[in-house]
């Protein structure tokens, strides 16, 4: 169950040790300088280790792409002005040496996933969900942003195969809820994706 995850903070991890020491205050991601593009990244860390600590009497949220559907700001009502500020908060956590509060964070959860079954916990809305379904949306945050991090910074990235594997299974599910017949369309080169489109 925790395996591709840890793959994939292990891999993020590694990524944000070879950031360049004049690269943090550079361009992130849309408002997001590199550092706080990092810092909402880290987030797919620290919330499980949030979230084990919260648990729910009923689970809400059955599949990984449900969870895409059922929390983002416009579902939940956020401004998402406030979900880019959280994303700064957790880049000033991280504190002055960010690779290594990325390394101790991925030391904790892990050691933290070591510990548990699989426990519904409650996350952002109250709502609840199985560790086993959740832990895949945190694998395709931290493969996604870890693209975006080392195309910000202009790093090479081979990310691990099960975990580029299980992130391209999660989009297209996701896709397949609203978008399946454009994606479909575009993965065997009958049209392109209209401009700006994404999934999330």
């Amino acid at each position: 169950m925790t395996t591709t995850f840890a793959s994939a903070a292990r891999s993020f991890a590694d990524l944000v040790g070879r950031i360049p020491a004049d690269a943090w205050s550079g361009p992130g991601l849309g408002d997001w300088d590199l550092r706080s593009l990092v810092g909402h990244t880290s987030r797919s860390l620290t919330t499980v280790l949030t979230y084990l600590e919260t648990p729910s009497d009923r689970e809400d949220i059955a599949t990984p792409q449900e969870y895409y559907a059922r929390v983002n700001p416009a579902a939940l009502g956020l401004d998402p002005a406030d979900v880019a500020e959280r994303g700064r908060q957790a880049a000033r956590d991280l504190g002055d040496d960010p690779p290594v509060a990325v390394a101790d964070l991925v030391s904790q959860a892990l050691s933290r996933l070591e510990t548990v079954d699989d426990p519904i916990i409650r996350v952002l809305g109250g709502l609840g969900i199985r560790l086993r379904t959740y832990l895949p949306t945190r694998t395709f945050e931290l493969a996604v942003h870890s693209l975006d991090i080392a195309r910000a910074v202009g790093l090479s990235l081979t990310l691990p195969g099960a975990v580029l594997e299980e992130a391209l299974v999660l989009a297209a599910r996701i896709a397949a809820e609203h978008q399946g017949e454009t994606v479909l369309m575009a993965l065997t080169g009958r049209d392109s994706l209209p401009p700006s489109f994404s999934i999330v």
